[in-house]
């Protein structure tokens, strides 16, 4: 199955030769991909780009579209290195059965890892095209220049197109070369505000989702759920179920599912199955560190993050089907080699025998790691012979998707007379060590920064910035006590311990348009700022905060500068931070899972309370190309900044320091 869709592939592109390398893959691990022994990206051409004889060119990418706009910032590169139009690349994403392997998507690694790896190639092409041309010309190559797909001698007015060119070149033997890459201050298509690549389909609905795919004979499928996590199934029966017309039951082990011709009978059949649970010992263990062991001087506090849910636009879906003892799925992931890998761990098969199909998906932030959606509907449509599509609804999604982990994360700090740190001692229990490091200036014989583990209550996992939310939450808060502590100002208090040029270079600008020195709290309306680093990116947010007299809190304005090296498309890059922004919102005031004995007790949008319009504040944003410094990925960082600036512009207001994310059951506690 998989090598007749490469050749049918092939003959869609035109000719020409393309010759796919893939990997197998084993990861295991949900905040990250692991490479295995003897996995490596290959290093020829023809693993990543195709020029057929009309001059279309096709670019592989493992990586995958999530609402990040990759498919455009990638297609991007490769125009850029081929000094072509961005219409005239395409760009196949997410196939394991065409795209060289890749770990996934996640880490805000696109652009700083996938968009150099593709320019490269591209490049290696571009140089080897004209060398082509240069040899068929007997001219040197420094006479020759390739642009809009064609090849020309200025001189002699001589032109060859990509199409024809390539044709003649071996590129299995080319390998791609980082030294012909185009420096940043040269870049034509990137660095400037492409559009999306397929707007136009997004908007109308033409774009075909995974919820939205339907196979001829194709069933649909439910799968029978535990009360709570952990529990085990002691009996069923499914004998109702079964006598229903149309109805296919599938008993393995726990699993136990159905599948039927339309949705509402398959919903039908779930509910008549009589199921009896043993449920595991709830794991009472709270958030709960060791007691401090301090100096006077010392300044200390303790600061908590709830669990909270990814929410994805567009909850979990697969769409399975078998033929030949091989396994094809089109499922919404952020690593469909690594989902590869589990499906064919959970069958027996080899990975050859899988094909992972990831149609653009409707986001993810980090939630859409694991493939157990994909495993389901696998084994719903082996029992049923048919292909079968599974989507978890919004209720499963809350249920058995993994959440961001909550935690308690202890700081104690002291400063001289100066109002310099000299000590820092940051431990994060449970929540997660990324962003864990501080950018502050402290002695390192008196820095202690380390993360602990434990055995969490709830499945946990990546989310949109990792653990990075929490402990910017918790650092900045805690600077700007000690800035309050010593009567300093919070911006003048983070200049005077920062050594980091990049990081003041946004700090001051977020500021400066914020008009931070002329800003005066009152009992009303309260002023914050919080700045921070992760994965190459630098940020600083200002907030404005109305508080009423019954400690409402409405935000009414965020400036934030975002430096991320060079600028790969600028109005992309500024949606990206505004969503950040926003869905930053909700984990800073009001989202957080409620549980008990294994139970989420919110497990519906009516009762798990997400930004909504009337939330949104005024967002200004001010984005720093920095050409001289190599891209960053800009998906994860900017959600970290406006959490603890609005804990510090609450306290400007009124007084109160809410230690506790989210912020608003907290301050109603207070």
């Amino acid at each position: 199955m998989l090598e007749l869709r490469r050749r049918d592939f092939l003959r869609t592109l035109g000719g020409g030769l393309l010759v796919m390398m893939t990997a197998e893959s084993d990861v295991s691990a949900q905040e990250s991909g692991r490479r295995s022994q003897g996995e490596e990206l290959p290093s020829n051409v023809a693993a990543w780009l195709h020029i057929a004889p009309d001059g279309k060119i096709t670019a592989f990418t493992g990586k995958v579209e999530v609402g990040q706009n990759i498919r455009t910032s990638l297609t991007q590169a490769v125009a850029d290195e081929l000094r072509v139009s961005p219409s005239t690349v395409t760009l196949v994403m997410g196939d394991t059965a065409l795209v060289p392997w890749d770990m996934g998507t996640f880490g805000s690694r696109t652009t700083p890892t996938m968009a150099p790896e593709m320019r490269k190639m591209a490049a290696t092409a571009r140089e080897t095209l004209i060398g082509a041309a240069a040899k068929q010309w007997s001219v040197p190559k420094e006479k020759l220049r390739a642009k809009d797909g064609v090849v020309a001698n200025g001189d002699v007015l001589r032109r060859a197109s990509y199409g024809d060119l390539a044709a003649k070149i071996d590129w299995v033997n080319v390998v791609g070369n980082a030294d012909l890459v185009t420096a940043p201050t040269q870049w034509e298509v990137a660095g400037t505000d492409l559009p999306k690549i397929n707007a136009r389909e997004m908007v109308t609905g033409k774009h075909k989702y995974v919820s939205d795919l339907k196979l001829p004979g194709m069933l649909y499928g439910r799968v029978l759920r535990a009360p709570a996590q952990g529990a085990k199934l002691v009996s069923v029966d499914t004998s109702a179920a079964a006598k229903m017309a149309g109805v296919v039951v599938v008993r393995d082990g726990d699993f136990v599912g159905v599948a039927a011709g339309d949705e509402r009978t398959a919903e039908k059949a779930l509910a008549s199955i009589e199921a009896k649970w043993e449920e595991k010992a709830a794991n009472h263990e709270h958030v709960v560190a060791e007691p401090y062991s301090s100096r006077p001087e010392d300044i200390r506090a303790s600061y908590q993050v709830a669990y909270i849910a990814h929410v994805p636009l567009e909850p979990r879906a697969a769409v399975a089907q078998w033929s030949g003892g091989k396994l094809l799925v089109s499922t919404g992931t952020q690593r469909p080699f690594g989902v590869r890998t589990e499906l064919a761990g959970a069958f027996g098969l080899s990975e050859t025998d899988v094909h992972v199909l990831m149609p653009d998906t409707g986001s993810g932030y980090g939630g859409k790691h694991s493939g157990e959606c994909a495993i389901e509907a696998a084994r719903l449509a082996k029992a049923a012979g048919k292909p079968v599509k599974l989507i978890w609804t919004r209720e499963e999604e809350f249920n058995w998707g993994y959440l961001r982990p909550e935690g308690t994360i202890q700081v104690t700090s002291s400063v001289d007379t100066s109002g310099k740190l000299v000590s820092w001692n940051f431990v994060n229990f449970y929540s997660g060590p990324a962003g864990l490091k501080t950018p502050y200036e402290v002695d390192e014989r008196f820095k202690i920064e380390k993360f602990e583990q434990r055995e969490p209550p709830l499945r946990e996992g990546s989310y949109r910035g990792l653990a990075s939310t929490a402990n910017h939450f918790a650092r900045e808060s805690h600077i700007d006590e000690i800035a309050a502590k010593i009567g300093s100002d919070p911006l003048a208090f983070r200049l005077n311990n920062l050594k980091n040029e990049r990081l003041r270079a946004v700090l001051l600008a977020a500021t400066e348009r914020f008009e931070w020195s002329k800003q005066k709290a009152n009992a009303s309306r309260g002023f914050g700022l919080a700045c921070g680093v992760d994965k190459g990116g630098q940020v600083a947010c200002c907030v404005e905060v109305a508080v009423s007299p019954s400690r409402q809190v409405k935000v009414e304005r965020v400036v934030a500068a975002w430096d991320c090296g060079a600028i790969v498309n600028p109005n992309h890059l500024k949606n990206q931070v505004e969503g950040a922004i926003v869905m930053g919102l909700g984990g800073a005031l009001f989202e957080e899972i409620e549980h008990a004995n294994g139970r989420i007790q919110n497990p519906r949008l009516s009762q798990y309370r997400v930004p909504r319009f009337t939330d949104a504040p005024k967002i200004e944003v001010i984005l720093i190309d920095r050409r001289d410094i190599p891209s960053a990925g800009a998906g994860e960082t900017p959600i970290v900044g406006i959490a603890p600036a609005i804990a510090n512009a609450i306290f400007s207001a009124s007084g109160l320091r809410i230690r506790s994310m989210p912020l608003l059951p907290a301050l109603a506690r207070a």
